[in-house]
Parts: structure tokens; sequence; C-alpha cells
């Protein structure tokens, strides 16, 4: 297996590990994932809805699931960063989230600095990829490795 399939197979890994909060109930899948960006799957969960039907999805489900893979498509995107905090997070949602079928996101990140990372995704039923349910932006701080030093160099400190 190439490298860099393993090392994206490592990320993918660790991200699906380190789930905190609503993120571990909500039984992801990574249906791709390359420095492109990442597809999720989130398989339909009744305990999400808000309405008695038990079919209209919470907004903030589909915010943090959108939040959580924008940090997989950084660590993709990104090799050298150790840790990310979500500066702005926007969520335009563009209808009801009414189904019970999977959910799917796709996020990539679209520019870089040094310290920042901008991000893009849309998310839609499965089946139904042309009637998004929503579509976000969102920037992140980000923390790198140092570089490493030569002979009788410093290694840079932090700004």
């Amino acid at each position: 297996m190439p490298e860099g399939r393993e090392s994206r197979e490592r990320i993918v890994q660790l991200w699906l590990g380190r789930g905190r909060g609503l993120i571990p109930r909500m039984n992801l899948r990574v249906e791709c994932a390359g420095p492109e960006g990442a597809t999720v799957r989130m398989p339909f969960n009744p305990a999400f809805c808000i309405d008695a039907e038990a079919t209209l999805l919470h907004g903030g489900v589909l915010t943090a699931l959108l939040d959580s893979v924008f940090g997989l498509a950084n660590l993709l995107a990104i090799p050298d960063v150790l840790s990310m905090a979500t500066l702005d997070l926007r969520m335009d949602y563009l209808r009801p989230a009414q189904s019970r079928a999977d959910i799917l996101v796709h996020a990539a990140c679209y520019r870089q600095t040094r310290h920042i990372a901008f991000d893009s995704g849309r998310v839609w039923f499965d089946g139904d990829r042309e009637a998004e349910v929503a579509r976000g932006t969102a920037s992140f701080a980000l923390t790198r490795r140092q570089a490493e030093a030569g002979p009788g160099e410093q290694a840079p400190t932090p700004a």
C-alpha cells in the first residue's frame, strides 16, 4: 500500500477515535478521504430528530457534524497540523433536513496559511445529492509542528 494511503488511513482512524460528546453517538463512517477533502456518512438516528414522526433532524446535529468533518479535511490537507480550533463557522440551511435516509457530508480545506485554514462543505441525504440540505464555511486556527532545525540552526519559535 502506498505511504500516502497508509498515512490517510492513520489520520482517519485517529479522527474517528478522538470524537467527544455528540460525535461518537453519530456512528460516522468515512466514505472517502484525501487531500482534496473527505466525505462522511452519518446513519439515520431518530434520537437526533425534533419532531414526533422522527424525520426532521435538529440543525445543531448538522452543524456539529460538518464542524467535525472540517477538522478531518484539515488533517488530510495540511500534513504538519498538531491541533486546530474553530474560529468561525457559518451554516446556510437550504431546506428542512427531513428524511429517514443517511446524511452525507463533504468537506474540503480550500486555502491555508501558516496559522489559518479555510474550509467549505455541503450536506445532503443519501440518494439525493443534488438537493443539498445545508452548506457551510469555516476558518480554523492551526497549531503546526515546529520545523526541525538543521546542524547549527535554531528551530523557529511560534509567533
